[in-house]
């Protein structure tokens, strides 16, 4: 393959970094079907593009394309990793995991549980006792079972909570069944156990949010048109997006869901290379009620549900607003057959108030320069939550990265009347939400300016000489051991951290840099020595810097599912390597310490945590000079930036 470097693409087939088509994936598992994996008792987790090495995309030559697929056989329970080459038709790589873990939950796997739980004499018998006999009303909902110190015995399990709808149309989280857990095992199909932990009353309070029950819709609310009469100023060619003076290629996968990949900045006519690879890699949520049911609520999101599986399918002028460019997402059932996500992925422009200005009183004359910022994002439904996930890029070379969480509260039940300092009440009838946490992990493989990057600690600090009292500085700390780079942020010394490259110079001959600004930087609230925080331990940190190794991809290890913990950043930093010149990884912890309010119901109006990456001494200047004056008004008023 020869690549075009202009378009970035290679000339006659897909990229090398294009997620695999539908074809692909029919093409690896029938390769598999036909070899290790015939018995009809295997299941395909996931099947998706194995991305060459950085070092044969460095050289413009990759060999050829291939498929990673994780498959369980239900028979034994046993789980494999299997490396396919779509070249030649063979199965490359057939490697058994380790007795017992547990890769993520599939999709449909969701399904088979709630029907066949229904299917329970005993479920059925429990849920009449607490007056739930209509089953077509009955959500079994499962989570992920988790690890609290009892073997699973290579038992797939689940653990089902139980709410009710009133008729067809109804919010079924405004009546859970509390204290009450199904069991189930996913391999065998069969109810384990039921955990009783003894009767609530189930609240009847209505939760319902749909228009109907809500009341006429409001209407002085008037249009807002968004026109772009002379089309995006994006260029799409493939997976591969030009804009501005970004450049990217976007990519898709089961588990992370959007991934950017190349990311590299035009300055000066160069295409300067600032992240290789970008994407939200964890997250986790542990909830701080030491009740018998919900302090067991504790979901990895992408390592145990998939996180790109469940992604919506965008509607234009709901979802996204503007001149939408959509990106499909190609994933596989559990059957190995390939699911197409219509519109996973929407790519758009938006208007971002001033990008610089200036008034000179002294001519009276005025300049300003709007900004603008690319939003890249797709959003997934996990049962009750919506999260949406967008990347934004500006004009000035910043990046920001924004979480927004909507949906509906995990609601628990209570005796009426009562109130719970570990959540709060959402009505009179019983009903409660948890306080809980929304912890993200997102993987930046930098490559600023080239593979050998340095990360450097930035406190300000206040000199013990100080005569006048008022003097501040800031002091840069080398963090050259992968040790040495777990930090937490510290407002109080407004810290941030550098990505430097000590080999590209700026104009004042210091080592370029971006700088990771550590906005809504929580960790875990739960204690050291508690099971979620050993096996989210990468969350007792926001920030983790590693050396680069292709198979070191997820913070809480690659299968995190039932897993006991200590897996991932945790496993990795222990060999502390330098990490001083070298290619490296660098993880952000971050999130949403949520204390539920009763705005928050019956449904949650968005809220949105991030960080953002700044050019810190990248440029020599303003990257933003050369940007046009806004034009002129179309009622032909005076320009904007004329002197009155």
């Amino acid at each position: 393959m020869t690549l075009n470097s202009e378009a970035q693409t290679f000339v006659g087939t897909a990229h090398p970094l294009d997620p695999l088509s539908r074809d692909e994936i029919s093409q690896a598992v029938s390769v598999l079907r036909e070899g290790p994996a015939a018995a009809d008792t295997f299941r395909f987790v996931s099947v998706e593009l194995r991305e060459p090495a950085k070092e044969a995309l460095r050289s413009g030559v990759v060999s050829g394309r291939e498929a990673d697929s994780v498959l369980i056989n239900r028979a034994t329970g046993l789980a494999y990793e299997a490396v396919v080459d779509l070249d030649s038709n063979i199965v490359t790589r057939w490697t058994e995991l380790d007795n017992g873990a547990q890769p993520p939950i599939m999709l449909d796997e969701f399904e088979e549980c709630e029907i066949n739980c229904k299917k329970d004499p005993r479920v059925v018998k429990v849920l009449a006792a607490r007056g739930m006999t209509d089953l077509d009303l009955v959500c079994i909902e499962p989570w992920s079972a988790g690890y609290f110190g009892t073997d699973a015995e290579g038992r797939r399990l689940m653990r089902c909570l139980v709410f009710t709808r009133l008729d067809p149309n109804d919010n079924p989280y405004a009546h859970p069944a509390e204290n009450l857990v199904v069991i189930y095992d996913l391999n065998s199909g069969e109810v384990v156990e039921i955990e009783d932990n003894g009767f609530v009353e189930v609240p009847k309070a209505t939760g319902n949010y749909l228009p109907e029950h809500v009341g006429p819709a409001r209407t002085d609310i008037k249009p807002i048109e968004i026109s772009q009469p002379e089309g995006p100023s994006f260029k799409v060619t493939g997976n591969h997006v030009q804009w501005a003076n970004w450049s990217f290629r976007v990519g898709f996968t089961p588990r992370e869901g959007l991934v950017l990949h190349q990311m590299k900045f035009r300055d000066k006519g160069e295409d300067r290379s600032v992240i290789n690879r970008a994407s939200l890699v964890e997250m986790v949520v542990p909830y701080g009620d030491p009740s018998p049911v919900q302090s067991k609520k504790n979901a990895f999101d992408a390592g145990e549900y998939n996180i790109g599986v469940m992604a919506n399918s965008l509607k234009l002028g709901c979802d996204c607003l503007g001149e939408i460019q959509y990106f499909d997402g190609i994933v596989s059932d559990s059957h190995g057959n390939p699911m197409t996500i219509k519109n996973a992925v929407c790519m758009h422009e938006e208007d971002d108030s001033i990008m610089w200005k200036h008034f000179d009183f002294r001519n009276n004359s005025a300049e300003v320069r709007r900004s603008r910022k690319l939003v890249i994002s797709f959003i997934a439904t996990v049962a009750n939550y919506e999260y949406g996930f967008y990347w934004h890029l500006y004009l000035d070379g910043t990046i920001e990265f924004l979480v927004k969480a909507t949906g509906i509260l995990s609601t628990a039940g209570q005796k009426a009347g009562e109130k719970n300092k570990y959540g709060q009440t959402l009505n009179n009838d019983g009903l409660y939400a948890p306080i809980h946490q929304h912890i993200f992990n997102v993987r930046m493989d930098f490559e600023l300016d080239g593979p050998q990057n340095a990360v450097y600690e930035v406190d300000t600090e206040i000199p013990a000489d100080n005569p006048t009292l008022s003097g501040f500085y800031t002091v840069d700390r080398l963090l050259g051991t992968e040790q040495e780079a777990i930090r937490k942020a510290d407002s109080s010394k407004h810290r941030f951290w550098k990505i430097v490259n000590h080999d590209s110079r700026n104009l004042v001959d210091e080592p370029v840099a971006y700088r990771l600004m550590p906005t809504d930087a929580i960790t875990l609230a739960a204690h050291n020595d508690s099971f979620v925080s050993q096996r989210a331990q990468f969350a007792r940190n926001n920030l983790w810097v590693t050396a680069y190794d292709r198979t070191e991809r997820f913070p809480a290890g690659e299968y995190p599912n039932q897993s006991i913990g200590g897996d991932g950043l945790p496993a990795w930093t222990a060999a502390n390597r330098d990490i001083t010149d070298q290619d490296l990884v660098v993880w952000y912890t971050f999130g949403m310490h949520h204390v539920v309010r009763l705005e928050d119901w019956p449904v949650m109006p968005r809220q949105h945590v991030g960080f953002i990456l700044q050019p810190h001494g990248f440029f020599d200047q303003n990257p933003t000079l050369d940007l046009p004056r806004p034009a002129a008004p179309a009622n032909n008023s005076p320009h904007c930036c004329s002197t009155d």
